[in-house]
């Protein structure tokens, strides 16, 4: 069942649900919007072969840089970055959340590939991002993500403990 924002005003009003800042215009209808925060990384067209099995160096892969939010960043064409949410999220173990792009910013071209958020989460979201046919410029604060919530049959029997857990800023992969 996707939750309304009665459901999700419910949530949070219990503590089940946070998510951090929660601004006036946060819950949707059904579903929450959450903010682009001033951390973005481009990959290193330069870098190594990556392998998949050894620790991730994000120095030698990733140029992140502090965005000012009046200047913004700009996605180049078919550029693939990664950037965070403002917004700290922490579900319960019986919601999961359905993460994808503003429809606006999809009508700019930007994509952002299917993410799910566990149960059990909580931190901030990393997010890959994919550029359009031209150069889109992005600023931090705009609502910029859709979360759906769905409620799961019954709670979860292991809620995410996994190695994003509590994660703040752009977190690089974390081989298994």
């Amino acid at each position: 069942m996707i939750l309304s924002d009665r459901d999700i005003a419910w949530y949070i009003e219990k503590g089940l649900l946070r998510i951090d800042p929660l601004l006036d215009d946060t819950i949707r209808e059904n579903g929450v919007d959450l903010r682009l925060d001033s951390e973005f990384c481009r990959f290193n067209p330069d870098a190594p072969e990556l392998d998949t099995r050894k620790p991730f160096n994000r120095e030698i892969y990733y140029n992140c840089v502090k965005v000012d939010p009046e200047q913004g960043f700009t996605v180049k064409p078919y550029e693939h970055v990664l950037a965070t949410t403002m917004e700290t999220v922490c579900l319960p173990d019986d919601l999961v959340g359905l993460v994808n792009v503003r429809s606006t910013f999809a009508r700019y071209g930007i994509f952002v590939p299917p993410t799910v958020i566990d149960a059990g989460f909580c931190g901030q979201i990393t997010i890959e991002i994919i550029g359009s046919a031209y150069p889109v410029r992005l600023y931090p604060g705009q609502r910029f993500l859709h979360v759906v919530f769905v409620r799961t049959t019954s709670p979860v029997a292991n809620p995410y403990h996994g190695k994003y857990q509590g994660q703040r800023g752009v977190t690089p992969p974390r081989p298994d």
